[in-house]
């Protein structure tokens, strides 16, 4: 289908609208502990608790996360973005300290992240070049002292804050 507009002034145009930035962490085929920066993640329901984000077709990690694979979701800190840039394959892991854990569940925890959700994977649907994840929250933990990090406009933003550290 021809469409008036490139790829390109289309992800330009998506630019325009913040997102926060998550990073998800799941398990491969072999019990290893994947990740990948995701800026898709949206709310679907309260109840049931669900929630939803897209992955590349392309990605070799779409297996991580097929129906039934558990996953924990990161909501990052403004402090972040080096951890983001590691999960998008744009920073080398060797170059950052990044203090995690594994979970019980074999799921990788990366620390001080401003609100975590532990999911397993309901759906997988087709959406163009992407599958979108429909997954079941399990469980939450947030730190509400800490502030997102952002995305917009292809660059990693923060919110305003006044003096007092409230945002303005």
């Amino acid at each position: 289908m021809q469409t008036p507009f490139s790829a390109q002034e289309l992800r330009r145009a998506f630019s325009c609208f913040a997102t926060g930035v998550t990073v998800i962490t799941g398990i491969d085929q072999n019990g290893k502990p994947v990740g990948i920066t995701i800026s898709s993640f949206n709310t679907v329901s309260l109840n049931p608790p669900l929630v939803l984000w897209s992955i590349g077709i392309q990605s070799d990690l779409c297996n991580s996360f097929r129906i039934g694979q558990k996953q924990l979701i990161h909501v990052l800190d403004v402090s972040q973005k080096d951890l983001a840039l590691v999960f998008a394959k744009q920073l080398n892991k060797n170059s950052i300290q990044m203090e995690h854990q594994i979970e019980p569940s074999g799921l990788m925890r990366l620390a001080n992240c401003l609100a975590y959700f532990e999911c397993e994977t309901v759906a997988v649907h087709e959406g163009g070049d992407h599958h979108i994840i429909v997954a079941r929250v399990l469980s939450i933990e947030q730190d509400s002292d800490r502030y997102p990090l952002l995305f917009a406009q292809s660059q990693f933003n923060q919110l305003a804050l006044d003096p007092e550290g409230s945002i303005k």
